[in-house]
C-alpha cells in the first residue's frame, strides 16, 4: 500500500493500546529522506497526510491524523482524533490526544501532554512536564511552562514568553534588553556589578530561546 511519497512496509508492532501499526517507509527522495528510509509506525495510510512525515519510534494511531507539513518523531504518540497540522513539531516522549489540535509553528516536546479539547497553535511551545487540557488554548509566542526563573541580587528575572524577558516590573523583548540593559539597569538603581549580573542572565535567555 503507498501514498504520495511513502508505504506501510510489512513490518509491524502492536502498542500499548493493542492496535496494531506498520512501519513507514519512504519511495521517493523528498525532504524527509532519501527512497527506502524508514519510517516511525502509523495504524493505517489515513493517519498521515499531505507532505507530513512520522519518524523514529513516533507512533500515530486511532482516528489520529498528522498533515499539512507536520512532522512527528522521536518516542512521540499521537492518537484518539488528534490533530497535528501545519508546520506543527511533535516529539520527544510527548503525547498529544483526544480531540486536542496542534497546529502553525507549535511545538510539543519533552514530556508534554495536549488531550482533551486543547489547541496549541501559532509559536506556542509545550515542553518538559506541562499539561494542557479540557478547553485550553495555547498561542502565538507562549511557552505553556517558561525555561527560565532566576532570583537575582536585585529583582526576579522571568522568561514570559519565547522573546520576552521580565526583570523586576520591566518587561521587554530579548533583543531590547540585550542593546538597553545597562541604561535600564543605571535608571533602575542597579549598581555596575549587578548590571553585569544581569547582563549574564540576559545572554543565558537569548541562548536558550533559540533551544528546540
Amino acid at each position: 500500500m503507498e501514498k504520495n511519497y511513502f508505504k506501510l512496509t510489512s513490518e509491524s508492532m502492536v502498542n500499548i493500546f493493542g492496535v496494531k501499526l506498520f512501519r513507514l517507509e519512504l519511495t521517493t527522495d523528498c525532504k524527509w529522506g532519501e527512497k527506502g528510509d524508514k519510517g516511525g509506525w502509523v495504524e493505517s495510510l489515513n493517519s498521515i497526510d499531505g507532505d507530513a512525515w512520522v519518524s523514529g519510534d513516533a507512533e500515530v494511531s486511532g482516528d489520529a491524523r498528522v498533515f499539512g507539513d507536520a512532522w512527528v518523531f522521536g518516542d512521540a504518540w499521537v492518537f484518539g482524533d488528534a490533530r497535528v497540522f501545519g508546520n506543527a513539531r511533535v516529539s520527544g516522549d510527548a503525547r498529544v490526544s483526544g480531540n486536542a489540535w496542534v497546529s502553525g509553528d507549535a511545538e510539543v516536546f519533552g514530556d508534554a501532554r495536549v488531550f482533551g479539547d486543547a489547541r496549541v497553535s501559532g509559536n506556542a511551545w509545550v515542553f518538559g512536564d506541562a499539561r494542557v487540557s479540557g478547553n485550553a488554548w495555547v498561542s502565538g509566542d507562549a511557552w505553556e511552562k517558561s525555561p527560565l526563573q532566576i532570583q537575582g541580587s536585585k529583582h526576579f528575572i522571568n522568561q514570559c514568553t519565547r522573546l520576552k524577558l521580565r526583570i523586576g516590573c520591566n518587561e521587554f523583548e530579548l533583543s531590547y534588553w540585550k542593546k538597553n540593559f545597562k541604561i535600564i539597569g543605571k535608571n533602575n538603581g542597579y549598581t555596575d556589578t549587578q548590571i553585569k549580573e544581569y547582563g549574564l542572565y540576559i545572554d543565558l535567555a537569548i541562548k536558550l530561546s533559540k533551544l528546540k
